[in-house]
């Protein structure tokens, strides 16, 4: 892991930034506990840009541009 995070690791360095990763698994019970940081603040996600359902095919080729700096979001209603 530490292979893979080192240019972020430096980047983070770089401008005093602390992170740590986050590995979850599709479980209910560790998206609730997700959500309550979220909620409370401790995580902030960053969306990058919202997408309407009709634009799937933008938002998947908006993120195989690799230049999205945060989630991308399909919007569904």
């Amino acid at each position: 892991m530490s292979i893979l995070s080192a240019g972020v690791r430096k980047k983070a360095k770089r401008l005093h930034v602390s992170f740590s990763f986050l590995f979850m698994r599709a479980e209910g019970n560790q998206l609730s506990q997700i959500t309550s940081l979220i909620d409370a603040g401790v995580i902030k996600p960053v969306i990058d840009k919202v997408f309407p359902f009709l634009q799937i095919n933008e938002a998947i080729a908006y993120v195989e541009t690799g230049r999205a700096k945060g989630k991308v979001v399909i919007k569904i209603k």
